[in-house]
């Protein structure tokens, strides 16, 4: 089987760092490009951030495109508070050589996806859909040309994150949200629900340390760093390795499971705006327009992990 070719939109974060990784050091994966977003951190280091990626795993040949900067209609939310302020806190890396490439993200998703056979490309957002909004606004043909879309966002049994009914990827903008789930497109959502049990344990992470590649000790120090957040928040084993769910799902989907449900966005109340509404239950009649995963074996899930980072 040729490897899949997937457009990574991204807004890094230490868990997007992760999720990178791993579909770079996947051969079943062919990375197009990656396009970066204003969310976790503003967008001048979420592009710096995702070069610095690239060039840590030795992958300059995958361009990276600087994107939109700010919500289609609000002003943006970020999250120093979890990843502190570079979004890469727990190792500092120098500023990358690698350049930005010429497109802005939005042309090059169009460009990429319209340049290759439909049904090929992947789009794999793993912060605010802005830039996957705009693209599909600017250029609705390449809804009917994607394989199709699987993000990390939202929530149902789990509700929010960053409010009491909301997850952060889908709160910062959820006018670009709605569009995206309105679009027709083959969608499979990774939320809070399944993210939530693949917890980072020490014992994992001593795994990982004990590669001791350059790679494997960046990823633990960010790693050591990321999840202190989570454990002062939620308590228990571990924090919740959330971006690198999408790239498992695309490797091993069997170590997920879910249902093919309704999906609505909310963007018009103060007190829910973001909720991803799940009809879980099938309780209304409206059509379902996405795969909402609910589980993961999460042993499985970090070996793979682990397999994947040896490989850096």
């Amino acid at each position: 089987m040729p490897p899949r070719k997937i457009i990574i939109d991204t807004d890094p974060g230490q868990d997007d760092a992760v999720a990178i990784l791993l579909a770079l050091a996947s051969p079943e994966l062919e990375v197009l490009a990656i396009t970066a977003v204003a969310g976790n951190v503003p967008l001048d280091k979420t592009s710096r951030n995702a070069r610095v990626i690239c060039e840590l795993a030795g992958r300059r040949d995958v361009p990276v495109h600087e994107g939109c900067d700010a919500p289609l209609k609000r002003k943006l939310v970020t999250a120093e508070h979890v990843h502190g302020k570079t979004g890469l806190d727990g190792y500092d890396l120098p500023d990358p050589s690698i350049p930005v490439a010429d497109l802005h993200a939005v042309e090059a998703i169009i460009h990429h996806v319209r340049r290759e056979p439909p049904g090929t490309v992947t789009l794999c957002p793993l912060g605010p859909l802005t830039n996957v909004a705009t693209a599909l606004e600017r250029a609705p043909d390449i809804a009917e040309r994607l394989a199709g879309i699987v993000l990390m966002g939202g929530a149902y049994f789990e509700v929010g994150n960053v409010t009491p009914a909301a997850e952060f990827n889908i709160y910062v903008d959820p006018e670009a949200a709605e569009i995206v789930m309105k679009s027709g497109i083959d969608i499979t959502i990774l939320p809070l629900d399944v993210t939530h049990k693949a917890l980072i344990t020490n014992e994992w992470l001593a795994k990982v340390a004990a590669l001791d590649t350059p790679v494997a000790r960046v990823v633990s120090a960010w790693l050591d760093f990321y999840e202190r957040f989570d454990l002062e928040k939620y308590g228990g084993a571990g924090g919740p390795l959330h971006d690198p769910c999408v790239i498992a799902w695309l490797l091993k989907p069997e170590l997920f499971s879910g249902k093919h449900i309704n999906v609505e966005i909310e963007t018009h109340s103060a007190l829910t705006r973001g909720m991803t509404v799940a009809d879980w239950w099938g309780v209304t009649d409206r059509p379902p327009n996405a795969t909402f995963i609910g589980d993961v074996d999460a042993k499985g899930f970090f070996d793979l992990l682990l397999e994947r980072l040896a490989r850096l």
